[in-house]
């Protein structure tokens, strides 16, 4: 996909800029995320235990469906800014964890571009709402306004 400029961008303020593929987060996934963050609550990583609460099974931390929005945004058709030599996490306005992500189910993320400024020449900050969709279900698992700025 060609690249743009941030002007270009910052006319797409207020529309939806682009979805990502779907992506499947699987029990080694779950598990591995409990062994890199120390959360290993039953509701994650035992299936047995899990399958007797509301949710009939494991689910994805919140904080993993969370982790997923650089991989689903790198996995997506969000217009591309020619010349970008680094880019940062600059932090979040809200993050709401809406339903459980089940063991074996496929999400993807949708981006709308809320704000695009210039702070100082060559840096950028962009804020934009990110949906997580699970495949089959109605609720998102996931909204949250992220923050992040580019420099060219």
């Amino acid at each position: 996909m060609a690249g743009i400029t941030p002007q270009q961008m910052k006319e797409m303020v207020g529309q939806t800029i682009g979805s990502s593929e779907w992506y499947l987060v699987d029990q080694e996934t779950i598990n591995k995320f409990a062994d890199a963050t120390g959360d290993h609550q039953f509701i994650h990583i035992d299936a047995e235990k899990a399958k007797l609460t509301p949710f009939g099974g494991t689910i994805a931390h919140g904080f993993l469906t969370l982790s997923l929005l650089p991989v689903l945004m790198a996995k997506s058709d969000v217009p591309r800014i020619d010349g970008v030599k680094m880019g940062v996490n600059y932090g979040g306005n809200k993050v709401r964890f809406l339903a459980p992500v089940r063991s074996g189910k496929r999400v993807r993320g949708h981006f709308k571009l809320l704000e695009l400024e210039e702070k100082r020449p060559g840096q950028w900050q962009q804020t934009i709402e990110m949906s997580v969709e699970i495949e089959g279900e109605e609720k998102p698992a996931l909204l949250a306004e992220w923050i992040t700025q580019f420099f060219l």
